[in-house]
C-alpha cells in the first residue's frame, strides 16, 4: 500500500469519526431530553477510584423528577452557582470576565483559582465529559453547553444538574443528598436545608452538608440572604 493511499484511508477513517461523533452527541442529547441520565463518565471514574483504592465502591443516586424538588433547592443552587441561570443562553460573559479578573490575582498569591461556569455548562461538563482541565475538554464544554441550551429547556437543564451533581463522597444527586444528609425526601427540604447542601457544591467531597463547618454555615447565610433577593423572580 502506497503512501498516498494510506493518507486518503487516514483522512477517510477521520471524517468517519467526525460524523459520527457529531450524530452521537446530537442524538444523546436529544434522547437525555426525555430518559434519566443513567450514569455520568465523572460518577465511573469515582468507583474506578474507590476501586484502586481497596474501596467497596458507593454510588448512592435516585433519579427524581423537577416536580419531586423543593423549589428551595432550585433556588438556592441558583443563587449560590449562576444567577442569571434563567437569562442567559450558557454563558454569563459578565461573570466570566470577573472571573478572570480575580483568577489573575488568585494566581500572583498562589491560590487556587476559582471557576465561573454557569449551571448549563457544569450540567454538560457532568452528564457528557471527563472532569480533568485541558483545552480539548473546555472546546467540548462548550459545545455540549450550545446543544443542551438548543434541545432542552432551562427546567429540564436544571432537573438534570440537580439529578447528576455530586453531593459527597458516592453521593449523586438531590434526593440521595436529601435523604442522607437530612433523612427526607428533596421535595420537602427546607431554604436553611437547601442552602447548606448549594454551598458545598464547590467541593462536595470536602465538605459535608450533614455536617458543615463555620465556613459551609458562612456560605449558607449568604445563600439565604441571596434567596431572600431573588425570589419570586426566578421562574423555569
Amino acid at each position: 500500500m502506497n503512501i498516498k493511499k494510506i493518507k486518503q484511508n487516514c483522512w477517510l477513517w477521520t471524517k468517519r469519526l467526525v460524523v459520527g461523533f457529531f450524530i452521537l452527541s446530537i442524538v444523546s442529547t436529544i434522547l437525555f431530553r426525555f430518559i434519566p441520565v443513567p450514569c455520568t463518565p465523572l460518577m465511573l471514574i469515582r468507583c474506578t477510584e474507590q476501586v484502586f483504592s481497596g474501596e467497596f465502591p458507593i454510588l448512592k443516586k435516585d433519579w427524581i423528577p423537577m416536580k419531586d424538588m423543593s423549589s428551595n433547592l432550585v433556588l438556592a443552587v441558583i443563587s449560590s452557582e449562576d444567577q442569571k441561570f434563567a437569562e442567559h443562553f450558557g454563558f454569563d460573559f459578565e461573570a466570566i470576565e470577573k472571573v478572570a479578573k480575580l483568577n489573575e490575582k488568585l494566581k500572583k498569591k498562589g491560590k487556587p483559582i476559582k471557576g465561573g461556569s454557569t449551571i448549563s455548562q457544569q450540567c454538560a461538563k457532568n452528564v457528557f465529559l471527563f472532569p480533568q482541565r485541558s483545552y480539548i475538554r473546555k472546546a467540548l464544554e462548550v459545545y455540549f453547553t450550545f446543544l443542551i441550551e438548543i434541545f432542552w429547556s432551562k427546567k429540564r437543564i436544571m432537573e438534570v444538574y440537580l439529578n447528576v451533581i455530586e453531593m459527597g463522597n458516592g453521593i449523586y444527586g438531590a434526593q440521595a443528598a436529601s435523604k442522607i444528609y437530612f433523612k427526607k425526601d428533596a421535595k420537602n427540604l427546607t431554604a436553611a436545608e437547601a442552602a447548606t447542601i448549594a454551598a458545598v457544591l464547590p467541593n462536595p467531597r470536602k465538605w459535608n452538608a450533614g455536617k458543615p463547618s463555620s465556613y459551609i454555615t458562612k456560605r449558607k447565610n449568604s445563600i439565604l440572604r441571596q434567596m431572600s433577593h431573588l425570589r419570586g423572580t426566578v421562574e423555569l
